[in-house]
């Protein structure tokens, strides 16, 4: 017997944690098992067909929200080119709404609600043995034409699952995000999550995380991204391994989900002393309108909650990455200004602006009436309107979303957005909101942009500041797109040095001992070489004096620009080497 695990994950770079727990948990099975793993961008009858292609008499597929569409059009189709085949499905996007799920698709066998590695061994040994699978807790499954559900179930002793990965997934993964657990269950009930459908905090013992992290770092993988819902709800649990990771020497990227509140300054110095890119932390935040965090049972100490961010990103060694939901309760548009204006006003590295999804199994189902909410019908769910939020207020935050991804989240425009923020007031939802606005009415949310573009549509956006503003925001857009991706995308319209001064660029690079003034091991190989490892620009303001000081001034400057393999350094020249 024949049982394939397949995940269809949201993007390539992911992995599924689920199948490889599955199968590690079963693997001792009289029965073949293997694992397959799509994309959500696959088509649909080359999934199919590849499934097929495996012969399984069993198949287990996952469900989450972002493919759940995609599998309720699968499983009919593979059902009819295997007739025979069990399929038995498990996630949270059915685990929840899970008998009107089996009648939406009669060709599901069983499903999986809840944790599923003891659930499903209890199913495969009946399904071997033939045995009668009545009242095996955590399954539905259709008995006498009828379905019959047993309440989903939690696996309690997660030093009983085994470390789901193998040197061959490592191989097989190169460069994927691979996903790790060292506790199941939150401390919180916050009404939007899945995570208020289950009670309590399980946690790996630590001999086990830490020697599981080991492996990782062994391989010099890429990132290991934790799914804790809470990664620091117990400091019993996350110091040991926050003490660890800071001691490995590996190019491994550990991403964390964590309550920022509940740092102290123990923690600060120890994250103070993470090598740069050890550790990445992800911290939801949501809202900073008290009302709506006491609606959806949320607690927010606002004051510690941006000192310690500030004092993470002065650090400079960690990425944080911050989270905003629209669509809350009593969150109007006066309201997500100010929650908008709060969060962006610490500059994380990244202010992920997400709306409202009313998932199934969430406490967030109860309040639909109460706050009329009106939402996709579908996965995964999203919020259309609310009392607060017209469905035309919605339409425009979805471009606003957008815009503010492409200019803040891409980490292209730091700076010059810095000074465009200043130039309206310091209100950056406003900023961001009225060039939302002249996105729409360009039909700009209608196609796809370039990099260059994006500087070419915000100097048309810009065309009502002042001569002397225009100025330094041109300088600014220069700096930032030479230090944004090597330097690769330089928008034609910007006054670029090379034009101008070549010949005493061209005269500079000649001249070695001056060179290496800047740069001490610098031996000539080739003009192509100084193009790709080298840049100088001519600034008409002084470029470090509003990076480090926020102010401007009207000195000219000249920048070099030295790229190495992952960072840029800027080096400020004395004008008479140029000449």
């Amino acid at each position: 017997m024949k049982l394939l695990l397949t995940a269809i994950n949201a993007k390539y770079i992911h992995s599924s944690l689920s199948i490889r727990y599955l199968k590690k948990y079963n693997e001792t099975l009289p029965l073949n098992i293997e694992l397959c793993e799509f994309t959500i961008n696959n088509h649909l009858l080359a999934i199919a067909d590849q499934i097929f292609d495996k012969r399984p008499d069993i198949l287990g597929i996952d469900c989450y929200i972002w493919n759940i569409e995609l599998v309720k059009e699968l499983l009919p189709l593979i059902k009819k080119m295997m007739p025979n085949l069990i399929i038995v499905c498990g996630g949270p996007e059915i685990s929840y709404g899970t008998k009107k799920m089996m009648e939406q698709i009669p060709e599901i066998d069983y499903v999986i609600r809840g944790e599923g590695e003891q659930t499903l061994c209890t199913l495969l040994q009946s399904l071997i043995t033939k045995k009668s699978l009545a009242a095996i807790p955590g399954i539905a499954q259709r008995i006498n034409g009828k379905i019959e559900e047993s309440i989903p179930v939690v696996f309690p002793d997660l030093d009983k699952l085994p470390f789901p990965y193998t040197d061959a997934d490592i191989e097989a993964l190169d460069n994927r995000i691979l996903y790790y657990e060292s506790s199941r269950g939150c401390p919180f009930s916050c009404k939007y999550c899945l995570s208020c459908a289950t009670i309590g905090v399980r946690y790996r013992s630590l001999a086990k995380v830490l020697a599981e992290l080991a492996f990782f770092v062994r391989h010099n993988v890429r990132q290991v991204k934790f799914v804790d819902r809470t990664f620091n709800a117990d400091k019993k649990h996350f110091i040991p391994i926050l003490q660890f990771i800071q001691k490995q020497k590996c190019r491994t990227n550990f991403h964390f989900e964590i309550t920022i509140d509940y740092i102290d300054q123990e923690v600060l110095e120890l994250l103070q002393k993470m090598p740069p890119g050890r550790v990445q932390l992800e911290i939801g935040i949501q809202s900073t309108n008290q009302k709506t965090l006491q609606h959806i049972s949320r607690n927010n100490n606002w004051l510690k909650i941006s000192s310690n961010i500030r004092a993470i990103l002065a650090f400079g060694n960690i990425h944080v990455h911050t989270d905003l939901i629209i669509g809350l309760p009593y969150e109007d548009m006066v309201s997500l200004q100010k929650s908008f204006n709060d969060m962006y006003a610490l500059y994380p590295d990244m202010l992920q602006v997400g709306f409202l999804k009313l998932l199934k199994g969430s406490a967030m189902e109860q309040l639909v009436d109460e706050h009329h909410y009106s939402f996709m019908d579908t996965a995964p769910y999203q919020v259309l309107a609310n009392a607060y939020l017209s469905a035309g207020e919605m339409r425009n935050l979805r471009t606003f979303v957008d815009v503010f991804d492409f200019y803040y989240n891409s980490g292209r425009f730091r700076n010059t957005l810095k000074y465009l923020v200043t130039c309206f007031k310091e209100d950056a939802f406003t900023f961001f909101y009225q060039l939302s606005v002249f996105w729409h009415k360009k039909d700009l949310d209608k196609a796809a942009h370039s990099p260059k573009s994006l500087y070419q549509y915000l100097d048309s956006f810009t065309s009502i500041l002042s001569s002397n503003e225009k100025k330094v925001l041109l300088n600014l857009m220069k700096f930032d797109a030479l230090c944004s991706d090597h330097g690769r995308f330089r928008a034609e319209f910007l006054n670029w040095s090379e034009r101008e001064y070549n010949k005493e660029i061209e005269n500079f690079w000649k001249n070695s001992t001056v060179v290496k003034k800047y740069i001490p091991d610098f031996v000539f190989t080739s003009r192509r070489a100084i193009r790709d490892k080298y840049h100088i620009e001519y600034f008409s303001i002084n470029i470090p004096a509003f990076i480090n000081e926020q102010s401007i001034k009207d000195d000219n400057c000249i920048l070099l620009f030295v790229y190495a393999e992952e960072s840029v350094k800027t080096i400020l020249m004395d004008k008479g080497d140029l000449i």
